[in-house]
């Protein structure tokens, strides 16, 4: 009974970090899109859209960690094909930050410094560590490959809040236009790595889940 507790406990905790995730990305989404369509950052705009789709992955985990806890069942079917459809946005996602910039190197087009995505960026490097080790230490106490799917989102957008904020801080300091791009073209290459990873469903299926069912046919021919 104490095991079960435990687990309920842990899950709740999933729950909680997954929405806390969901409720900053959001935020950090809006502010980053804003300040980068007002400074005409291409890789800006490009880590704000990252940030809302990577809400939407979580919002998934969050719907299914909940499921859990209400009745202990959930519906894989419904699952993937939301996570494809996360999986489409992050191709789309890349497709457009390449275009954009492109368009940008050819065009010879200068962006504006950006002060607000600078604090936007510094506070998801604050932020985002925190919470991939919390869901990373949940995760590997119930052995769960969900939370630790969501852990391996999180620590991504670490990633991604570091190599747009150094593009952006090269920017500020020489006035390279070109690096504004290129900082683009690295959100690209992370948007997808992340729809692939969406697309083969690993945020929901493991060798566990099907394993399980393997077991579950095998005795209910």
């Amino acid at each position: 009974m104490t095991v079960a507790v435990e687990h309920e406990h842990l899950t709740r905790r999933g729950l909680r970090l997954a929405q806390a995730t969901v409720a900053y990305n959001v935020v950090e989404g809006v502010v980053a899109i804003g300040a980068g369509v007002a400074a005409g950052l291409v890789s800006v705009v490009g880590f704000g859209v990252d940030s809302a789709i990577e809400s939407f992955a979580a919002v998934l985990v969050a719907l299914r960690l909940s499921a859990r806890l209400r009745h202990g069942d959930h519906d894989p079917r419904k699952e993937r094909r939301a996570l494809r459809l996360v999986a489409v946005t992050f191709f789309l996602l890349a497709a457009w930050v390449t275009v954009e910039g492109v368009r940008s190197l050819v065009g010879g087009e200068t962006p504006d410094g950006s002060p607000v995505a600078v604090v936007v960026l510094v506070a998801s490097l604050v932020v985002m560590p925190l919470l991939a080790a919390a869901k990373m230490r949940v995760g590997r106490t119930l052995r769960d490959p969900l939370v630790l799917a969501d852990a391996a989102e999180t620590r991504i957008c670490v990633l991604l809040s570091a190599s747009t904020l150094a593009g952006l801080v090269a920017f500020q300091l020489t006035g390279a236009a070109w690096l504004d791009p290129v900082a683009g073209f690295v959100i690209a290459a992370f948007a997808v790595h992340e729809g692939r990873e969406a697309w083969e469903g690993e945020l929901v299926h493991d060798h566990h889940h099907h394993d399980h069912h393997d077991h579950h046919d095998e005795a209910h021919p």
